[in-house]
């Protein structure tokens, strides 16, 4: 698995192709430096350097890429057992199809939940200016030699799914990499971003708003939300302490719609919470999973029959994506 962080490692921050990358679990400061590595069987894994892993990526058999932006309390280890549950999923719809690519801010797991949640906050926004940096990285080897783009160029489609705090991280990003980099706003890029349980206020993807450059950067942006989701309730909560009271997008969905590119389907399926008080870590995970049966498989492949009028959105959702992608297997999907 390969994968993309600017978490501090314990070694050098100087870059070497080959050397091994161990995270540094007790340094939770996001770095100005990004690395690229693919992952090992134990905690050492190895540095491959941008060059290598955008290689790497458009040799892969693959015809689409997903990225994967984890929500807050999340370690290394949490966020490579939830990409590869994605890709499990993705390849068990079609094999060959999908190739999964986390992308790792720091995300604290020590401290109480409440000084954890404001810590990761700071840390999502200041992992905007890296992850800005990956995307300007690719834009410059997507025109560049190494990318051979006269004889073999990179057609494959970029899609991304943020979760929860995640969706902080990614609007942050588009906002630096617009100010910094950008003299003409930011590119069509993702074929579908997919913003789940988002943890960020109602308004943020309007006109005028800082998130809207999600959807100036997407050609679909799918929001799923659910109004039983005592986890951003509680964020709400937390957010006073900021003199925020507004809305959480993932908990009530947009406040006014205005974009007519942002599909919203708001979850009545109780799987989506269920069991809804066991330890925070464990909760997060087990919830983030249920749903993304439903949210990945909505974009690409879905048939789910037994959920009624929610289930009814979904089927439509995939079947214009596939037409679109000309992916011709709807296959089942057992939850």
């Amino acid at each position: 698995m390969l994968f993309i962080t600017n978490r501090f490692p314990t070694q050098s921050i100087r870059t070497r192709k080959g050397r091994r990358f161990t995270f540094d679990l007790d340094n939770n400061a996001p770095s100005n430096s990004v690395f690229y590595c693919e992952k090992s069987e134990d905690e050492h894994h190895t540095e491959i350097t941008s060059k290598e892993l955008l290689r790497r990526v458009r040799d892969n058999n693959c015809r689409q890429i997903l990225l994967y932006l984890h929500g807050f309390n999340n370690l290394p280890d949490d966020v490579f057992e939830t990409t590869a549950e994605l890709q499990r999923l993705c390849d068990q719809a079609k094999p060959e199809e999908v190739m999964a690519l986390p992308l790792i801010w720091p995300s604290d797991a020590k401290q109480g939940i409440v000084q954890k949640y404001w810590d990761d906050q700071k840390s999502a926004d200041q992992s905007g200016f890296s992850f800005a940096r990956v995307l300007e990285r690719f834009l410059e080897w997507r025109n560049s030699e190494d990318n051979e783009p006269e004889s073999a160029p990179c057609l494959k489609r970029i899609n991304l799914l943020a979760h929860s705090m995640g969706n902080r991280v990614l609007r942050q990003t588009l906002m630096e990499w617009d100010r910094y980099d950008l003299a003409s706003g930011v590119p069509l890029l993702f074929r579908n971003t997919f913003m789940v349980a988002a943890d960020v206020v109602n308004e943020t993807v309007h006109e005028h708003e800082p998130g809207v450059l999600v959807s100036h950067a997407s050609r679909n942006v799918v929001v799923y939300f659910a109004s039983d989701d005592l986890a951003l309730r509680a964020s709400k909560a937390a957010n006073l302490r900021n003199k925020v009271a507004s809305r959480r997008l993932g908990h009530t969905g947009q406040r006014i719609s205005i974009e007519r590119r942002i599909t919203y389907f708001r979850s009545t399926v109780t799987i989506s919470i269920r069991p809804m008080t066991p330890p925070p870590a464990t909760s997060i995970l087990a919830r983030f999973r249920r749903v993304v049966r439903l949210v990945w498989c909505s974009g690409i492949y879905f048939n789910a029959s037994n959920l009624g009028a929610f289930s009814r959105m979904i089927r439509i959702s995939a079947r214009s994506f596939c037409a679109e992608s000309r992916v011709r297997d709807m296959s089942v999907f057992q939850i």
